[in-house]
This record gives structure tokens, sequence and C-alpha cells, in this order.
């Protein structure tokens, strides 16, 4: 089994396993992909990219939610 990356996420390292997606990430986070925007590596990363962009070692997201209320 290959070794788990390290990336930084909202300024906290967190390890995945090789080849993740950026999309399978927001599962691993448990985040809602319907209301979050994300920044990888200091450019914002268009919907319809998360599922073909794999992060890699030494990445950088900032994932920003949504939250509604009144």
């Amino acid at each position: 089994m290959a070794e788990p990356i390290h990336v930084h996420v909202n300024g906290e390292t967190k390890q995945l396993p090789p080849g993740t997606s950026v999309r399978a990430l927001l599962d691993h986070l448990g985040l809602n992909p319907g209301r979050v925007a994300i920044e990888y590596n200091l450019e914002i990363l268009p919907k319809t990219k998360w599922e073909l962009t794999q992060v890699a070692a030494g990445d950088r997201l900032e994932i920003v939610q949504f939250v509604g209320g009144g």
C-alpha cells in the first residue's frame, strides 16, 4: 500500500491516500459539495475540475462553506 500524502486544508495538515481527488477530499471531510468554494494552491478551482484534480503532497487548499440562515 502506498504511503499517505500530506496536504494542507484550511491551515491544518491532513493525510490522504495518493490519487485522492478534490471531490473525494470533500467526502472525506464530510462537506456538502454544493455549499463550498475551493481555493487550490492560491487559485479558485472550478467545480467542473474537482473530480479530475488529484491532490499532491504539499498542496494547499482553502475550503469555504456557505451557511444560510436568517
